[in-house]
């Protein structure tokens, strides 16, 4: 059961200010993005699939993408990027009803990893969950056994939506998720299903609503509400950060690099549910997050133009934050 949450008017100014910077950095290039011949963005056709919270490139099939409902029988659906059709609907059994599916990712190890990470109660979950299967080598409705292996935090319960598996060590990563900032959690270097695995915090991050490496696993995007941020990985920890471009949507769960690691994929929820490409900037000869130059560069010079287009629907949409807050997913379930 769903109820709303309590918002402070303190927190309600903090959020429109935050609206507001956000929708400035926001390019009014960003839907249309994708001109470069990759996986294009789409709109998500299965009307099954109301509640897109995780995204994830396929490995083994180019073009698709993994999703997944959040409260749901134990299934995730593999989405084509050309059409926004479903191709698989594949369901797990080997473990229970899940509570609050979040987040999803794909291994080094051939394997799609699906977080049950949720805790709107931000307590309530002794422990949460995550899923693991191998990526079918062929698209179609399926049943597969899974692996699960239970999790906790060690420093306590807490919320999440975030979970990313390194492309190239396999180790899994939590982002917690707070009003006031969340943190970042290492699990073990491998998982186990014989007991419980505790996650241990590594750093600190923003209100965190997914996130995702890149495929060389060099950077670390993690998105919220209104905006996103990239980071350097250096040795398994968080090195200097930047902003990164993202659309704004109605209510943005979801993040997710392409296989080619050209561009970043950003979703939502909601049926129909749009996907937006961001393609990524590439300099001095190296891959690197979409990201805006600072105050005197010229990324951000030839973005103002667009950005005074937007001014009005700014105002109005940080008048109305207060409201947007209150009915947002941010939920608690008993």
């Amino acid at each position: 059961m769903r109820s709303l949450p309590c918002v402070t008017a303190s927190a309600s100014a903090s959020a429109a200010a935050a609206l507001l910077l956000a929708l400035a950095a926001a390019p009014a290039s960003a839907a249309a993005a994708g001109q470069d011949g990759g996986d294009p963005g789409f709109t998500v056709e299965d009307s099954r699939i109301t509640e897109s919270s995780g995204l994830a490139a396929s490995r083994a099939h180019p073009g698709v993408y993994w999703t997944h409902n959040d409260q749901d029988e134990p299934r995730v659906f593999a989405v084509d990027s050309r059409t926004g059709r479903t191709v698989a609907t594949v369901t797990l059994t080997g473990v229970g009803k899940p509570r609050d599916m979040e987040a999803i990712s794909v291994g080094p190890d051939g394997r799609v990893y699906v977080g049950d990470i949720g805790d709107n109660l931000d307590g309530s979950w002794q422990h949460v969950w995550i899923y693991a299967f191998p990526e079918p080598k062929t698209l179609g409705n399926a049943t597969v056994r899974a692996t699960q292996y239970t999790v906790k935090y060690e420093d306590g319960p807490r919320n999440a939506e975030a979970m990313m598996v390194h492309p190239t060590t396999g180790r899994a990563y939590i982002a917690s998720k707070n009003e006031d900032g969340g943190r970042l959690y290492e699990g073990p270097a491998r998982l186990t299903a014989s007991g419980t695995n505790t996650f241990r915090r590594i750093g600190e991050v923003p209100w965190v609503t997914d996130g995702a490496f890149s495929p060389d696993g060099k950077e670390l995007v993690l998105r919220s509400y209104f905006s996103a941020r990239g980071y350097v990985w250096e040795k398994g920890r968080l090195g200097p950060d930047h902003r990164v471009r993202a659309p704004i949507q109605r209510q943005s769960e979801s993040v997710t690099y392409t296989a080619d690691g050209d561009a970043l994929m950003f979703g939502s929820e909601g049926a129909g549910s749009e996907v937006e490409r961001v393609a990524i900037e590439k300099s001095g000869g190296g891959d690197s997050p979409a990201r805006t130059a600072g105050p005197s560069g010229g990324a951000q010079d030839e973005e103002e133009g667009g950005d005074r287009k937007t001014t009005y629907g700014v105002l109005v949409l940080a008048g109305a934050v207060a409201l947007f807050l209150g009915f947002k997913r941010l939920t608690r379930r008993s």
